[in-house]
Order: structure tokens, then C-alpha cells, then sequence
């Protein structure tokens, strides 16, 4: 029997998570069923099983796809010599998801499939295993670009660059919520609102520690 190339099973496996992908964003990860995976991929039962043992394999193939998408975003935050302030950050970080979707892509798609991810991984042990180690990489990565701000007195440097972190990864979550949900929020407007909030500044005697 003749060996498949590579490439072809590489090829056939994408087919098969573009088309569960497009069937899990329509029906939802619970609602879509296999058949519908199925259609949506255009291949027989057979040729799908040859690479998944089934619809739960193929939820968390997605969303380790979508995930991998979100972490090649971030891949450069420290590689430029000046770090990006965190306004400019998102822009890029946003751009680069942009151009990972590739044009024709609809900008709440992605968003609306990390959603699902988050929601799913509350009830699949595989799923919230991947979420979990995406966000503990993501925490260390951006904490260590909160040093960087320490270093250059742009953040306190009393501040825990772990908590800083994860109010930067809440951040980005809150703007792809957004996006899912209603869209049309550019990435510009939230930078514009993100930098507005960081300069606030409030007088001596005013705020929550001051005496009343």
C-alpha cells in the first residue's frame, strides 16, 4: 500500500478543523454534532475518523488552533528594545490577530470562537488543561514586560508584575468579549480609551486613601 505524503494528511486534517470550526462558530460546540462536522468538512466519516477519535478530540484540536493563533500574537513583546507602552501593544497585538485571520475572515469571528473556548473549558477537564497553560504563559510572559516598564519608571516598582499582568491579560479579554458579542470596535478606540485611563492622575487629599 502506497505511503500518503505528509503534507496530504497535514492538508486533510486542516479541512477537517476548518470545517468543524465553521460548525462549531454557527451551532456551538454543544449544539453542532459530528454530522454537522461532517458536511461542513466535505469528507466521509471514515477519512474524519482516520485522524479523530471523535467530536470531543476535535473541540479541543480547535481551540488549541485558536489558542496558538493568540500566542503567536504576543510572541514579539519582548523582543524590541523600547516596549511597547500597553496602548500600542494592543493595536499591534489586535493587528497581528487581524492578519493571522487573513482578510476575508469576519473580525468577530475569531473572538466568538475564544468565547466558546473559555466557556467550554469550564466542563472539559483536556480544554481547561490548554486554557490554563496558555494563560500561565501569557501571565509570565507579560510580567516580564511589566519589569521592563518597572525599569523605566513607567510602573511602580513596588507594584506585583504579576498582578499588573493579568490586569493587561483582563484587559484584552474585556476587548475580545466585546467584539464577540456586538462588534465593530476597532482596536484604535480602545487604545484611545486604554491610554486615557492610564494618565489619569488625581490630586493630593482626593481618591479612596484620602481621609475624609
Amino acid at each position: 500500500m502506497p505511503r500518503v505524503p505528509a503534507a496530504h494528511l497535514a492538508a486533510r486534517r486542516r479541512q477537517i478543523l476548518a470545517g468543524a470550526r465553521r460548525a462549531f462558530l454557527r451551532d456551538g460546540f454543544q449544539a453542532a454534532s459530528m454530522q454537522d462536522v461532517l458536511r461542513e468538512s466535505g469528507l466521509s466519516a471514515g477519512a474524519v475518523y482516520r485522524y479523530f477519535t471523535g467530536k470531543e478530540e476535535i473541540v479541543v484540536a480547535v481551540a488549541r488552533e485558536a489558542l496558538a493563533v493568540v500566542r503567536a500574537s504576543f510572541d514579539q513583546l519582548g523582543a524590541d528594545r523600547i516596549p511597547p507602552t500597553p496602548d500600542d501593544l494592543f493595536v499591534e497585538v489586535f493587528g497581528r490577530l487581524k492578519e493571522a485571520m487573513g482578510a476575508g475572515e469576519d473580525a468577530r469571528e475569531l473572538p466568538r470562537l475564544l468565547v466558546q473556548i473559555w466557556s467550554e473549558a469550564l466542563r472539559n477537564a483536556e480544554l481547561a488543561e490548554a486554557v490554563n497553560e496558555a494563560y500561565a504563559q501569557l501571565t509570565v510572559e507579560w510580567a516580564r514586560l511589566v519589569e521592563e516598564y518597572q525599569a523605566r519608571g513607567w510602573v511602580d516598582r513596588q507594584a506585583n508584575t504579576v498582578h499588573v499582568a493579568r490586569t493587561l491579560i483582563g484587559a484584552v479579554q474585556g476587548y475580545l468579549v466585546q467584539q464577540a458579542l456586538w462588534g465593530g470596535i476597532a482596536p484604535e478606540e480602545f487604545a484611545r480609551g486604554l491610554r486615557a485611563l492610564v494618565s489619569m492622575t488625581v490630586p493630593p487629599g482626593e481618591g479612596p486613601g484620602a481621609a475624609g
